[in-house]
């Protein structure tokens, strides 16, 4: 950020976040564009669009082409090195909440996943739905025995990444070979467009993710909006709640938001203004300028790795 972006940035039109997006990303061409680099790019088009957004003295909502003004939620953490009580006190307190959506981690220990899956099924009733996400630790065989084991004595409806979100054909194999109703996930480590049309192209995916923090911030998001829009593939947002809302208001195949334990817990630790769930979704605050968040300096301090706080 401050060695290749801050620079070209010093000076200029902060009212046009996309033709800035355009300007860094040629900026870190060889730098590299994924990674990193993709994720600095993220965070500054962010915070052009709040800044814009604040300046204007408007909600970010209000500055997007939105197609919603709220954004449906699954509740998400259900992490593997749970012990049973932890994990389903977790999932069905969501459910409780009127989140009618769950996911938890799957396929580090597949064994361990059978007992896990019963427990989370008993504790949340018939009705949830659960989301499974194996974050690619399954070979192409494996997956497809879990993929129906899964739906069929589940009833798992969301298998993300069960094998590795580079194996393109991989994936495809199992949204053709798998359950017709278990939907296969993946994008939430894809950085350019490019990124994105190599998993819709092959048909790789039911659903298409995106990471506001990764994908090239607010611009990226509407620039893959567009991609899944024209290819009739719906559009699921990976954490960042806050972010996220806004953003993924402005996307018209919006299937629905990943409210994940660990960015919750983050973003009501460090920021004032946080959104919680209200009937299964988050809706944009509009009475607040931009995104909404106040960073919570003194809370915040014991976290600074570097620099000082902007005056």
């Amino acid at each position: 950020m401050t060695s290749k972006l801050a620079p070209l940035l010093d000076g200029q039109d902060v009212t046009a976040p996309p033709a800035l997006w355009h300007r860094m990303g040629a900026q870190i061409r060889n730098a590299g564009r994924p990674g990193v680099g993709a994720m600095a790019v993220s965070a500054v088009d962010v915070a052009l669009w709040d800044l814009k957004a604040r300046l204007l003295d408007l909600p970010l909502i209000r500055l997007l082409p939105a197609y919603h003004d709220r954004v449906p939620v699954y509740g998400s953490g259900g992490f593997t090195n749970y012990p049973l009580d932890r994990l389903t006190e977790q999932l069905a307190g969501w459910v409780a909440q009127d989140i009618s959506r769950v996911k938890l981690k799957t396929s580090r220990e597949p064994d361990r996943d059978p007992r896990r899956l019963t427990a989370v099924r008993k504790a949340i009733g018939d009705e949830p739905e659960i989301f499974t996400d194996a974050n690619g630790a399954l070979a192409r065989k494996e997956a497809l025995y879990w993929a129906r084991r899964f739906h069929e004595e589940w009833d798992v409806r969301w298998l993300e990444e069960p094998v590795s979100s580079a194996d393109l054909e991989g994936l495809r194999l199992l949204r053709e070979r798998g359950p017709e109703r278990l939907e296969i996930a993946a994008g939430e480590y894809a950085f350019t467009s490019r990124d994105f049309v190599n998993l819709l192209e092959p048909s790789a995916v039911d659903c298409l993710q995106a990471d506001v923090t990764r994908c090239g911030g607010i611009t990226g998001v509407l620039e893959v909006a567009g991609l899944s829009a024209t290819r009739h593939i719906d559009l699921s947002a990976h954490c960042a709640p806050a972010l996220s809302a806004h953003a993924f208001c402005a996307v018209r195949r919006l299937r629905h938001l990943e409210y994940f334990h660990d960015h919750v817990r983050v973003e009501q630790l460090l920021f004032d203004g946080t959104l919680s769930p209200d009937g299964g979704a988050l809706r944009p605050d509009t009475g607040r300028p931009g995104i909404g968040l106040e960073i919570k300096w003194a809370d915040a301090e014991p976290y600074r790795v570097y620099g000082a706080r902007p005056a």
